[in-house]
């Protein structure tokens, strides 16, 4: 599935260059021409990432990244900010609101790739074929066995599924939607509640050793991974 890409730009000529450049290296581009828009565009399923311009007409780059922050369910997108301002201090103002990234107009198709694939690289999940472990519950996607403490756990395919989306996608809150779209796929009709059976299969797999308390329900929005008390 090709990665989305929200372009909040309000020159179109800036903004259709800036969509082409990412279509033609396999992304998908989303347009926003002003604040509203680029909240409204802030839905299921989210963007991958957002090119920013720093004004745009209803609002500022700054307020955007601020309200993205502050819910959990956007909170971890990353953001490259574009703009014209160069001064040291406005990168400084940018990043510290939350951005990830800073490129300065004019730029090239050239060093928007670089950056763009720089900053999804940095924020992307770990590899499909890679081990992960933590806290001593360890997965191996390649041999597909689950260990506690090298004790091996059994559970089905869809909850083996389930726990690799998870480790991989670590302090995250996701929707039952979302869990739906990244595990079974967007292609399959399963009922929401559906997500919820799966949960409790695997929380029951892993409830032995207490690794149950890392996956948290988050009242009102889904689901998370976490190795932090709620």
């Amino acid at each position: 599935m090709a990665r989305r890409i929200l372009v909040v730009e309000d020159e179109a000529p800036i903004r259709e260059m800036l969509c082409f450049v990412l279509e033609q290296h396999g992304y998908t581009a989303i347009e926003a021409a002003d604040y509203d828009s680029s909240i409204n565009a802030m839905v299921e399923p989210y963007p991958d990432l957002v090119l920013l311009d720093w004004m745009i007409p209803g609002g500022s780059g700054i307020q955007f990244i601020k309200t993205m922050r502050r819910h959990d369910l956007t909170r971890q997108i990353p953001i490259i900010m574009l703009t014209a301002k160069g001064e040291e201090e406005d990168k400084v103002l940018g990043l510290e609101a939350g951005a990830d990234d800073y490129l300065t107009k004019p730029f090239s198709p050239k060093e928007l790739m670089a950056r763009v694939k720089a900053v999804i690289r940095r924020v992307a999940p770990t590899s499909l074929e890679e081990v992960i472990e933590v806290m001593e519950l360890r997965l191996d996607p390649i041999s597909h066995r689950v260990s506690i403490k090298d004790k091996a756990v059994d559970m089905g395919p869809t909850e083996f599924k389930l726990l690799h989306f998870f480790m991989t996608h670590t302090e995250r809150v996701y929707s039952r939607e979302q869990l739906l779209n990244n595990v079974w796929g967007t292609n399959v009709y399963v009922e929401d509640r559906t997500v919820d059976v799966h949960i409790r299969r695997l929380r029951k797999a892993i409830s032995f050793a207490e690794h149950d308390k890392l996956i948290q329900t988050v009242r009102g929005s889904g689901y998370r991974f976490s190795t932090r008390v709620n």
